[in-house]
């Protein structure tokens, strides 16, 4: 099927869920591929996805017999748009003894963007730099955390604030990496990464395979006991925090022989240096590839000659050993099977690097004014948490504060969980789930409830297991 958008025939149906308003003629779909005009019916393309909290996954249409729990998902449900409608499903079951509502709905989201946890310690580029997407600025690098970069995609300014080619490169940026899709980007002033959510990230055609044990003098105080005996000093490179055995505070605490070999940059605290070199994709996620590079000076008083150094990084990926000449210039060597094992067991405590992409979103007028005429008792009853909020059945967090702003990892959702409108913006399932009395109490359209009988028995339906590790929406309730 195709899009058409404003067509004239008098064949054609409006579609009214999103501001564009497409004129749609028989057997075509509008601009967003989610609507249909089905023998001059507006109908939604996709299947309301129903999950069952049991260990099988079964498609079917229509009525019948099923055992288990059952909850509707907003995905396949359709939007509140224009605003004042009511959700497309509000469901009364029973669980527990209680009588529960689930109000289903797909989201439209222009105040939404994607958090991405990038497991490496390679330089993707510097902090506040432009993340591209087919040329297009879609977000920024932000703040690193221990042992993963960070990015921040899309946000209503990418969407809409620019022009319509970045509009358009960051709405289909998020909607690939919102439905596990491999993206591309390239960051200014730094490398390429693909991601995908759930899977190893691949910086400059480099897939990486672990993320680091932990900063340079988290490595040392971790495998000091370990090295002692079979190495006369230990360099950790590290770009953030680099450490060196014998000033370190565990190399003290074991009573080693200073080794006097300084390295490069700013010491912090005993043992521990800060910007001994470039951030980078080489060694320990700087820019060397010669580690004898970042040391500064060797201490003839009280370095020696036969001195054993070891210089490896936080991922056990680069590793070398030396021995100090008459000179006491290092020369490298053949690594003793001790210390061989040790930077093996460094790698083994390497969890592997994947790609984390957390979905962010503010629900605003539709969504809430698809509950309740009033919409602040809503964000009331979530903040109080009798209202249970769900992602295609996945649990969400909602920030603290004003309005109803979650986050939710998107591997947890079922597949193609998300899709858009041309405006631009994402669609999401949402679905909030509550005790019928809350219900009624913050003036819910209860009038317009269905029984979930109903719901299975009208219309085109999917069913698939429920996530095991996924909190089942309506326990817990009294």
């Amino acid at each position: 099927m195709s899009a058409e958008v404003d067509s004239p025939s008098d064949e054609a149906v409006r579609c009214d869920a999103c501001p564009v308003l497409c004129r749609i003629r028989p057997g075509k779909t509008g601009a967003c591929d989610r609507y249909a005009n089905v023998e001059g019916v507006l109908t939604r393309c996709d299947p309301l996805l129903i999950a069952e909290h049991a260990d099988r996954m079964v498609p079917f249409a229509g009525s019948g017999d099923w055992e288990g729990s059952l909850f509707v998902t907003g995905i396949g449900s359709g939007t509140t748009y224009p605003d004042y409608k009511p959700a497309p499903f509000i469901v009364s079951s029973r669980h527990d003894g209680i009588d529960m509502v689930t109000v289903v709905s797909e989201g439209i989201f222009s105040y939404c963007g994607v958090k991405v946890k990038i497991d490496t310690d390679r330089f993707l580029g510097p902090e506040t730099a432009a993340v591209r997407m087919r040329g297009e600025q879609v977000g920024h690098v932000t703040t690193a955390e221990y042992g993963s970069q960070m990015l921040s995609l899309g946000g209503v300014h990418h969407l809409t604030g620019g022009s319509k080619k970045e509009g358009v490169a960051t709405c289909d940026a998020l909607l690939a990496l919102c439905n596990k899709e491999a993206v591309e980007l390239s960051v200014d002033g730094g490398a390429r990464v693909v991601v995908q959510a759930g899977r190893p990230p691949v910086v400059d055609d480099k897939r990486e395979e672990r993320m680091r044990v932990g900063c340079g003098s988290a490595t040392i105080g971790i495998f000091a006991p370990q090295w002692q005996g079979h190495a006369d000093e230990v360099i950790v490179v590290d770009d953030h925090i680099t450490g060196v055995l014998t000033e370190h505070q565990a190399g003290r605490f074991l009573d080693m022989r200073p080794a006097g070999i300084r390295v490069r940059g700013r010491k912090s605290t005993p043992g521990r240096y800060f910007q001994v070199a470039e951030p980078g994709l080489g060694w320990g996620g700087t820019d060397i590839e010669d580690p004898l590079s970042i040391i500064d000076r060797i201490d003839p008083k009280a370095a020696w000659p036969g001195l054993r150094l070891l210089m490896v990084s936080t991922t056990g990926e680069h590793a070398a050993w030396f021995v100090l000449d008459q000179d006491l210039k290092p020369k490298p060597a053949e690594m003793p099977v001790p210390i061989t094992k040790v930077v093996d067991r460094i790698a083994e405590n390497c969890e592997p690097a994947l790609c984390t992409v957390l979905f962010m979103a503010g629900a605003g007028g539709s969504l809430r004014a698809g509950v309740t005429e009033n919409p602040v008792r809503l964000t009331r009853s979530v903040k109080e948490t009798l209202t249970r909020v769900t992602c295609g059945g996945a649990p969400v967090f909602i920030w603290p504060g004003g309005g109803i702003t979650l986050m939710v990892d998107v591997t947890r959702m079922p597949d193609r969980s998300f899709g858009y409108v041309p405006t631009p913006a994402l669609v999401a399932p949402i679905e909030f789930t509550l005790a019928l009395s809350d219900y009624v109490a913050l003036g819910g359209f209860v009038d317009r409830a269905v029984t979930l009988e109903s719901v299975m028995s009208g219309g085109r339906l999917t069913r698939e297991a429920w996530r095991s590790d996924n909190p089942w929406p309506m326990s817990g309730r009294k």
